[in-house]
């Protein structure tokens, strides 16, 4: 940390430990033998992680969870990977309005979103509830897609395919040999950040769901509602170890830091 700067230093630490102390207290609170949320906790145990999970509720709005992260982040890719190569390698005029058109997602609130599409889908249109999260989560994901897979490409030398082009390929053949390679790390942490966003996604899915079909983190919440036992923190404390082991294996196996930094190319 630089201490040239001691205002901004202690503001990074205020803010970590705003972030990282609540954090703290439900992984803490989730091991209690106690049968309420309490800390400290009242000694140590895993009785509620047992809990957790054979709780059937929890289980079949995880199932539901990710199967709409998976659906979402593969309509997402297959959307902003081909936006993202047009932006960065395309000649199309108004790159910058297009850019900004498919990053404007994050902009809008998702509770705006989720009570337009309300409206429009499932009052409009009548669609079922799985459409039409899916939908909307994949509204919510593009802009992920197009910024970390452009990020991707502002890392890589766009001579590599001028050559393979020079050298008699196709373009699509120079895509498929050349570009996509090239884009594999950022596919890959554009699909994984895409996914636990998806997943974790509570304002848009609470809109949308019906009792048919109920994401975790709505159905967590709607525990929390009607129950003071720790059950809720041991499920949230699975779901962040899972996070955690699925970022540790993408940092090792693509390197969150390369494609991230070319973000602000």
């Amino acid at each position: 940390m630089n201490t040239r700067r001691p205002v901004a230093a202690a503001l990074a630490v205020a803010g970590y430990v705003v972030m990282l102390v609540p954090i703290l207290f439900v992984v803490v609170t989730a091991f209690t033998a106690g049968s309420t949320l309490r800390f400290p906790p009242e000694g140590l145990s895993t009785r509620w992680f047992e809990e957790a999970l054979g709780y059937e509720p929890f289980l079949t709005a995880l199932v539901s969870s990710l199967q709409l992260a998976a659906l979402a982040t593969a309509l997402a890719l297959l959307i902003g990977v081909p936006v993202a190569v047009a932006i960065h390698r395309g000649r199309i005029p108004g790159k910058g309005l297009v850019e900004g058109l498919f990053l404007s997602p994050l902009i809008v609130p998702e509770l705006v979103v989720g009570l337009a599409l309300y409206q429009q889908l499932m009052i409009g249109f009548g669609l079922d509830s799985l459409t039409a999260l899916t939908l909307g989560h994949t509204a919510l994901m593009i802009p992920y897609a197009v910024r970390v897979t452009g990020a991707s490409l502002a890392l890589a030398d766009p001579h590599v395919e001028e050559a393979a082009r020079g050298l008699g390929a196709s373009p699509l053949r120079t895509f498929a040999t050349v570009t996509l390679p090239l884009l594999r790390p950022g596919i890959f942490s554009a699909a994984l950040l895409s996914f636990v966003t998806s997943f974790n996604n509570v304002p848009l899915s609470l809109l949308l769901q019906t009792r048919e079909f109920r994401t975790l983190p709505v159905t967590m919440l709607d525990y929390v509602q009607q129950s003071y036992d720790p059950m809720v923190a041991a499920m949230a404390t699975l779901i962040l170890a899972g996070t955690v082991v699925l970022a540790v294996l993408a940092e090792r196996t693509v390197g969150f830091a390369k494609i991230f930094g070319g973000i602000n190319r």
